[in-house]
């Protein structure tokens, strides 16, 4: 659904709490702390401060605001009082946030303590490709173009691009149409127009792409073990280009 003037606004500010919430638990994520904690908190201050709602509680049965996804877990991990962050994981904190109806959704990855070079890098090049994809979003091209960008950057730095998982279609409703694929073929696929409201969330595995879901229906990891990255904006579509919705202070 194309988002008129007023839509727009009611997205702009559910994605600048979402946004928030990330700038505001970044001084929590070190180690010692469990995911359990660093849930409660940005519950705490969604539903205190913001006014808002956490948009994951109770959605399809998942009982947590954050999505916590540790090292080889790609996403919809699981905040747990009992997974502590120790010094050398990366961690993505994936939040949706509820304003006036509207969604924000937006995910950010986190270096905990001391972390080895090659994630590190891992962690940087997948952040170049959300924003590669980005920069592929303008009125006229295809979604495939921002596949492309993301898939080229990836590839050419020798890691692979999770397929099963995808951006979307966001507003009103949580997860909507259209799906936005992380990789793909230039000048192919739907028409982007001034108006979508949709988000890029490219999962890049520094091995092989495949993965696998656990038992609790939720967390999907790579199935070689090898640590996953990923960075999500929501992000609207005007005459220009793309402009991001859920962008953070230390972006601009």
């Amino acid at each position: 659904m194309l988002k008129n003037i007023e839509e727009l606004n009611g997205m702009r500010e559910a994605g600048r709490l979402a946004g928030e919430v990330l700038e505001m638990i970044s001084d929590y994520v070190k180690p010692g702390i469990s995911t359990g904690e660093l849930d409660k908190i940005c519950h705490d201050y969604i539903v205190n401060e913001q006014k808002a709602i956490p948009a994951n509680v109770g959605y399809r049965g998942f009982e947590k605001t954050l999505c916590t996804s540790i090292n080889q877990v790609i996403c919809h991990g699981i905040p747990d009082n009992n997974r502590i962050l120790k010094s050398g994981d990366i961690m993505n904190i994936d939040v949706t946030v509820i304003k006036d109806g509207w969604h924000g959704d937006t995910s950010k990855m986190f270096l905990v303590g001391k972390v080895q070079a090659h994630n590190q890098r891992l962690v940087q090049i997948t952040q170049e490709c959300l924003y590669r994809g980005i920069e592929a979003v303008k009125p006229g091209a295809n979604l495939g173009d921002i596949g492309h960008a993301i898939q080229t950057h990836a590839e050419k730095n020798h890691y692979s691009v999770v397929e099963e998982y995808c951006g979307h279609g966001i507003g009103k409703i949580y997860h909507d149409e259209p799906q936005i694929l992380h990789y793909g073929t230039a000048n192919t696929g739907q028409e982007i127009i001034e108006g979508m409201c949709f988000t890029i969330e490219p999962m890049i595995n520094l091995g092989s792409k495949s993965t696998k879901l656990l038992s609790d229906g939720w967390t999907v990891e790579t199935q070689d073990g090898r640590n996953s990255a990923q960075w999500e904006h929501t992000i609207y579509v005007n005459k220009d280009g793309a402009e991001i919705l859920t962008l953070r202070s230390e972006e601009v």
